[in-house]
């Protein structure tokens, strides 16, 4: 009998849950307009960018603010008030070239656009926005110190007053774009609690230094500070914030970015997997009719479907003014969890080629370990939502 030979197909990955279905044609087209450009500008310079540990953040910014993608999801000031799924869309593109291009925008919009939209004043939200809008000026997160990553409540970064002012003191770690910024958003503790601050970086007393020798987001800016003696002004004060309500809310916001970015970052391995199976011949035989071949990338193409339904239903949670932060923890937990899995699965399946910056999947791999761990990691999304389950904080 002749060779079986396979019926033409027209399922793709994406449209294997008919998931389109569930956008509206301007997100659709969003979304097309944001692939186009991470095609065209970003995944051919990025195996470089990250063989290099560097990339062009400033160029990038403004590249990025011209396409309105910069605090997209915030209203005013030069941003254009989208909603929250065309701005996880937009996340998930990016991250599909590389989760240090996600950081960049999420940094820039969810946590120190954000910091500034929702607890600034009207002064501040002038000064700063419309250019952070543009790319032309360049934000940081100022939470994260050496000794107190999960557990913010313990920073030892202090804010007293002197006078009409105030003085900063301490240090940040792992603080993305810092020794890029123009502004740092600063939190510390003080008698009045903890509050924020927006610093502007040429002030004396403020140092950031570019941390090297990473195996992770090599494409990203991470840097740390020191305040020595950094002298502010009351109006530099973020008025609306005080507790870590504030610097918690700018979380959410930018794990949001997170569960759709995964997603991307996964979608992308899987893709160049398919494309790799199909052509690789292994006792001559295409890698891709083998059973094993199949059922791994069953299993893959379910999880990323599911990843993807996850973040779209969040998305309309968000939409709507209904999400909590629960929710969110489920959707950073999970789809951050079978991203890095996809990604590892999918390196076995292109063999030692996978573990060449030819091919993005051990790059991804790389970026998702950082990605598993910042903005909450797995434990702490965890004990999110056992507390919210069981009613009992199990974080002490």
């Amino acid at each position: 009998m002749p060779a079986h030979q396979p019926l033409p197909t027209t399922t793709t990955i994406e449209n294997l849950l008919d998931l389109d279905s569930l956008l509206s044609a301007e997100d659709r087209d969003l979304r097309t307009m944001v692939r186009g450009f991470g095609e065209q500008r970003l995944r051919p310079q990025i195996a470089e960018w990250f063989e290099a540990g560097q990339v062009p953040v400033r160029e990038l910014a403004a590249e990025i603010g011209k396409l309105g993608l910069l605090g997209m999801h915030l209203q005013g000031y030069g941003c254009s008030g989208s909603t929250a799924t065309a701005y996880g869309l937009v996340c998930q593109e990016l991250e599909a070239v590389d989760s240090g291009l996600r950081s960049l925008v999420s940094v820039q919009g969810s946590l120190a656009m954000f910091a500034i939209h929702r607890w600034g004043s009207e002064e501040q939200r002038t000064r700063w926005l419309p250019g952070m809008a543009a790319g032309e000026l360049i934000g940081c997160f100022g939470l994260t110190e050496p000794d107190f990553g999960s557990n913010p409540g313990g920073m030892c970064t202090t804010a007293r007053r002197d006078g009409s002012d105030w003085i900063l003191n301490g240090s940040k770690m792992w603080i993305t774009n810092a020794s890029v910024a123009d502004v740092a958003i600063i939190w510390a503790r003080s008698k009045e609690g903890v509050l924020g601050f927006a610093v502007p970086t040429s002030t004396p007393g403020f140092h950031a230094t570019e941390m090297t020798r990473k195996l992770s987001l090599r494409a990203s800016v991470t840097s740390e500070i020191h305040l020595d003696d950094v002298r502010v002004p009351e109006d530099a004060r973020l008025p609306e914030a005080q507790g870590l309500k504030a610097p918690l809310s700018c979380l959410s916001e930018a794990r949001f970015g997170i569960v759709f970015g995964a997603v991307g970052a996964a979608r992308d391995c899987l893709q160049t997997t398919l494309d790799y199976v199909g052509t690789r011949a292994v006792f001559d035989r295409p890698l891709a009719g083998y059973q094993l071949t199949q059922a791994k990338i069953a299993d893959m193409a379910v999880e990323l479907g599911k990843a993807q339904l996850l973040a779209l239903h969040l998305g309309r949670l968000k939409d709507e003014g209904r999400i909590r932060p629960e929710q969110v923890s489920v959707g950073k937990l999970n789809n951050v969890r079978e991203a890095i899995k996809i990604a590892r699965q999918c390196r076995t399946l292109l063999g030692a080629n996978g573990i060449t910056l030819e091919y993005p999947v051990l790059r991804h791999a790389n970026n998702l370990e950082s990605v598993l761990t910042y903005e909450g990691t797995s434990e702490v999304h965890q004990l999110v939502i056992g507390e919210a389950l069981t009613g009992v904080g199990a974080f002490r």
